[in-house]
């Protein structure tokens, strides 16, 4: 096999050329991509914003197989989405009385769901970024003091300040009641 990503996606479902939908499928399809892009501004992959598009259409929950087959994406790809979109309670796996396979449906409110993965993604960032600037302050320590030193030491507590404040912007937007319908 050559290097052509045969294990993932060769084109996302709404890269096709601009060709106009021949059949509601198309349509359909054309649907999911848009709702897509949308998520995807808002913090979503693609595959998370065609996983919600498919459930919420379907407006029932639906099995593993039939989201993979809906979105286009493999059954590893869906699984690995839905696990997040779990996390963030956005979907929810169910079982059906007799029936071992499990479904997914639509669980919270999207712009819940959003809400709560920019503070998750954001916080983690944050995180690693005060690790590496509690790195960075150990390292000018040990170096000898002049004018650059100083410098890039003004530099770090402005930056530090800045992602402090961002730190409450986090704290303040996880504490945020959405107004229900």
């Amino acid at each position: 096999m050559t290097g052509s990503g045969s294990a993932r996606r060769a084109r996302s479902p709404g890269a096709r050329a601009s060709a106009p939908p021949a059949n509601a499928a198309d349509i359909k399809n054309k649907l999911y991509s848009s709702f897509a892009n949308v998520a995807n501004l808002m913090g979503y992959s693609e595959v998370h914003g065609r996983i919600i598009a498919a459930l919420t259409g379907a407006n029932e929950p639906m099995m593993l197989s039939q989201l993979a087959k809906e979105t286009g994406y493999s059954l590893s790809s869906v699984s690995t989405s839905l696990d997040f979109l779990e996390v963030l309670g956005m979907v929810r796996k169910v079982k059906r009385v007799g029936d071992r396979r499990v479904y997914v449906q639509v669980e919270g409110d999207l712009l819940d769901g959003l809400r709560r993965a920019i503070v998750m993604k954001g916080k983690k960032s944050l995180d690693t970024a005060f690790l590496d600037f509690t790195s960075y302050e150990a390292k000018l320590a040990g170096l000898p003091q002049d004018a650059e030193r100083e410098k890039v030491e003004n530099i770090l507590r402005t930056l530090r300040g800045e992602l402090e404040q961002l730190m409450l912007y986090l704290d303040l937007l996880s504490n945020i009641e959405l107004p229900k319908d």
